[in-house]
């Protein structure tokens, strides 16, 4: 089977079996990290289109870099055992806050809080602008 013939059936069985496999994937902790730096790197080179003006160009850490740092950071390993203990409630969810948003994703503006604290923080900066 050659990579185009793999990439549809991967697709098709996808589809068929309503993403279970990446669904259960992404519910481990190097899952998690793998959707969660995908969702970064979507936004700093301009694939989420509606928000490009707040990301696109800026700086990004390497995804290994990313995977170490995140593993061996407390506040990630704690927020990620609430949301498993949670059965992954969306609102107890591990995100990405960066806290100087004019920066990039590098580790010094980077800090890990719940899903609804870090949607908190964005709807109360809309507000403010």
């Amino acid at each position: 089977m050659n990579k185009e013939e793999r990439s549809a059936y991967q697709k098709e069985y996808r589809l068929k079996n309503n993403n279970v496999c990446t669904k259960k994937y992404e519910h481990t902790k190097k899952g998690k990290l793998v959707r969660t730096y995908r969702n970064m790197y979507s936004r700093v080179v301009g694939i989420v289109k509606d928000k490009a003006h707040l990301y696109k160009g800026l700086p990004i850490l390497d995804r290994e870099d990313f995977y170490s740092w995140s593993l061996s950071n407390k506040d990630y390993l704690t927020l990620y055992q609430h949301w498993v203990q949670s059965n992954y409630c969306k609102k107890l969810s591990p995100s990405i806050d960066r806290i100087n948003t004019e920066e990039g994703y590098v580790i010094s503006n980077m800090r890990w809080l719940t899903h609804s604290k870090n949607s908190g923080i964005t709807s109360r900066n809309k507000v403010l602008k």
